[in-house]
């Protein structure tokens, strides 16, 4: 098994731990995935994204679509088919399958439509007030932070 040394990136990085556990998760879980259902990730625009999964042979009610802890879990489980069929042959899989996304920080799924057989999640990054850029001022030597902020309210 592959090992990823990742203590370049934590010298001037904070808040990455989870970075290392993610990356091994995804290694591990990349050698024991079956490739069922396949799937496209496509990036909609700066903050957009939509999973598309070919599940050709699922209705809706079949199909289960959660978000926990940062993961995104898809689900797909067949009815039971009391009907006897005899095939010469089958090639479109029909079996349950559970597919996971890690979902990184701020995206939240907006919505799900099933098509013509595939899957189609949209997310979208949305970052809180919060989180977003701001100025932060600078205190000058012999002035306290207080009074800086007396003088900006009394400007504005």
């Amino acid at each position: 098994m592959t090992t990823i040394d990742l203590t370049p990136l934590y010298r001037n990085s904070i808040g990455f731990d989870r970075m290392g556990s993610l990356l091994d998760h995804a290694l591990r879980s990349q050698k024991d995935s079956t490739g069922f259902p396949p799937y496209d990730i496509e990036t909609m625009g700066d903050d957009r994204y939509a999973i598309t999964l070919a599940v050709a042979g699922f209705d809706d009610e079949e199909l289960d679509i959660q978000v926990e802890n940062g993961v995104l879990r898809v689900r797909g489980k067949k009815a039971d088919d009391s009907e006897e069929k005899s095939y010469l042959y089958r090639g479109i899989a029909n079996r349950s399958f559970e597919r996971k996304f890690n979902l990184a920080d701020h995206i939240e799924v907006t919505g799900a439509n099933l098509k013509n057989g595939l899957l189609t999640i949209r997310l979208v990054k949305e970052i809180p007030e919060a989180m977003k850029p701001r100025s932060i001022a600078i205190a000058s030597a012999g002035a306290t932070l207080e009074h800086k902020e007396k003088k900006a309210d009394k400007a504005a």
